[in-house]
């Protein structure tokens, strides 16, 4: 039986005999991916840009940016979250909201070149049903009235293959088990984006490093690459979100509205690192209301509002752990004992959190804190005057009178603190 040394002996003679064919190889393969990845693209007219993002998405999830560069909705929304024309040149409803009229625009085409026609126009309601009475008209019926329905509509519907209407055409979609590793989009200007997507923050920052991206998007920690020489930093304060402590509201502990409210103060919330937030809609919004209680760091407040030496778990992710970190430092400040909890999936069960939390588009947050929500409301919060504003905010058309129930709401929310509002994001974008 020949021996290891006699293998060894085998592979040095034959890379001796055919070292120079290995070394042509080499050169050539090397050769070869410098034509395809950097020349071609720079010669050949197209402007080619890689840009890395970190978070798990399959092809229904893929980030809202993405999606509106290849295709439109019925409608948009714009910076003030108002519903304006899109797809649909107009829309009505004939009886108070549970029936919804929209008309399409004249001469839209799908990236193929055919006309949209309104059965084209297909998204995936459970509980409503679409008929479309010609080409240029589609008809939502509802089970019950809905006043932010046209905003709902607003997300880009695409036929099949990511064909959509929009400027940017995908062309090449890469998947990883069910989630999106790269995607490939290009316009008629001959550029040409590719996203690629990173399980972590981490892992994004090193693509960065080793030379696979040009650009490493919505970070929210950006260094060490934010001091790197000849590299941009563009820093973004993204009001579509929001960090807040949200609290059990079955837990018997923080249950206690006059510690929430101490908590709340006890916060040095310009110490953590973002532009402040204090409502759960966006300074943006139609819908907000710069006016609530917006406790301001006051200690001796929060000493005084304590009884006894609570004891609380915080919970957070590791991305938000030195925000928390300050956190538990203020809340030990006035005599509450705070112990830290890091996870990576949102927990089922927890007395106060710390989070990241996505604005919705329309000021309607029913499901976030009516009461009868119990998948989506995670503070299990229960107020009546609460579920009846929520109720009549989705119910009444007119934007004036809905403006003035989403005042109250937040207003009143606030008050009762089963969230303390901390500060909208910073995300960062370095370039090369």
């Amino acid at each position: 039986m020949p021996s290891i040394r006699y293998f060894f002996r085998l592979t040095l003679a034959f890379f001796s005999r055919f070292k120079a064919l290995i070394v042509i190889g080499i050169g050539l393969g090397i050769f070869i991916f410098l034509i395809l990845n950097i020349v071609l693209p720079r010669f050949g007219g197209w402007e080619t840009k890689r840009i890395g993002l970190s978070g798990r998405y399959n092809t229904n999830t893929l980030p809202d940016n993405i999606l509106g560069m290849i295709g439109n909705g019925l409608t948009a929304i714009d910076k003030n979250g108002n519903v304006i024309p899109k797809m649909a040149e107009s829309w009505s409803t004939p009886d108070k909201g549970k029936t919804w009229i929209f008309i399409l625009k004249k001469g839209l085409f799908w990236q193929d070149g055919r006309a949209v026609v309104s059965k084209d126009i297909q998204y995936q309601f459970s509980d409503a049903t679409v008929t479309y009475p010609d080409n240029q008209t589609i008809t939502f019926t509802l089970l019950d009235p809905y006043s932010a329905f046209p905003s709902v509509v607003a997300r880009p519907v695409f036929k099949s293959g990511l064909l959509g209407t929009s400027e940017w055409r995908a062309k090449n979609l890469n998947l990883v088990g069910d989630f999106v590793d790269q995607i490939t989009l290009e316009n008629k200007q001959k550029q040409r984006i590719i996203y690629k997507f990173y399980p972590t923050e981490a892992r994004l920052k090193l693509a960065f490093e080793l030379g696979e991206i040009d650009e490493a998007s919505d970070l929210i920690d950006a260094t060490p690459l934010s001091t790197w020489p000849k590299v941009k930093v563009i820093r973004n304060t993204n009001k579509g979100e929001y960090v807040a402590l949200f609290f059990n509201m079955s837990d018997k502990t923080v249950g206690d509205k006059n510690l929430r409210q101490a908590l709340a103060y006890a916060t040095d919330k310009n110490n953590l690192g973002g532009e402040r937030a204090i409502s759960p809609i966006s300074e943006n919004s139609w819908a907000y209301n710069p006016q609530v209680k917006p406790y301001t760091y006051d200690t001796a407040k929060a000493k005084s509002m304590i009884e006894g030496t609570p004891s609380i778990v915080l919970t957070t992710s590791p991305l938000l752990l030195p925000q928390a970190e300050l956190i538990q430092k203020n809340w030990e400040a006035v005599g509450v004992k705070t112990t830290l909890q890091v996870i990576s999936n949102v927990p089922t069960n927890y007395q106060a959190l710390l989070a990241i939390f996505d604005i919705p588009d329309d000021p309607d947050q029913y499901s976030i804190w009516h009461s009868t929500q119990v998948q989506t409301n995670i503070t299990h919060y229960s107020n009546p005057r609460i579920d009846k504003l929520l109720e009549d905010g989705r119910t009444i058309l007119d934007t004036q009178d809905r403006k003035q129930i989403y005042l109250d709401f937040q207003r009143f929310l606030v008050e009762d603190s089963p969230a303390i509002f901390l500060y909208y994001p910073t995300t960062f974008t370095i370039d090369r």
